[in-house]
């Protein structure tokens, strides 16, 4: 991507720091967007967030859309985490915990396999990008389908 964009491989920092950023920011307002909203309308559109980011950085032809993309990947990422662990811990049993940590590692390690499919086929970095992508508008979907569930 650096080649492609034409910058020292170092400019990625840049990037994780304005996702880092927004994680933070994100995660600190949770409470008070579940609060008004709800853990699943908040999970929701924070998995739409980083889906939408994530087809953001598969259209990206310079460094600058990716960074302008960073932004809400990190506000998406932040709000997800805070909510769920929160919802998680207060109604229901620490296994559960567990199985959800566990599901985000399993989703962490899939990743970058993902992205390699795509490159050992002969596809750019975009596609692996689009290709997760498209996995988060799926969950997006699951999670308002589930969303009368979340009363219970």
């Amino acid at each position: 991507m650096y080649q492609e964009f034409n910058v020292p491989v170092s400019y990625a920092g840049a990037i994780f720091m304005i996702i880092s950023a927004g994680t933070i920011f994100s995660s600190l307002q949770s409470d008070r967007l579940t609060k008004s909203f709800g853990t699943g309308k908040v999970t929701a559109f924070s998995v739409l967030m980083t889906a939408i980011a994530l087809w953001g950085f598969s259209i990206s032809s310079s460094y600058w859309m990716l960074i302008s993309w960073a932004i809400p990947y990190g506000l998406g990422a932040g709000s997800v985490d805070a909510s769920l662990n929160n919802y998680v811990a207060l109604h229901y049993k620490s296994h559960h915990m567990s199985w959800l940590h566990c599901m985000w590692g399993i989703g962490a390690s899939i990743g970058p396999y993902i992205m390699s499919f795509a490159l050992v086929n002969g596809q750019t970095w975009n596609m692996g990008y689009l290709y997760i992508s498209l996995i988060q508008v799926a969950l997006t979907v699951i999670i308002m389908l589930s969303l009368p569930l979340w009363k219970k």
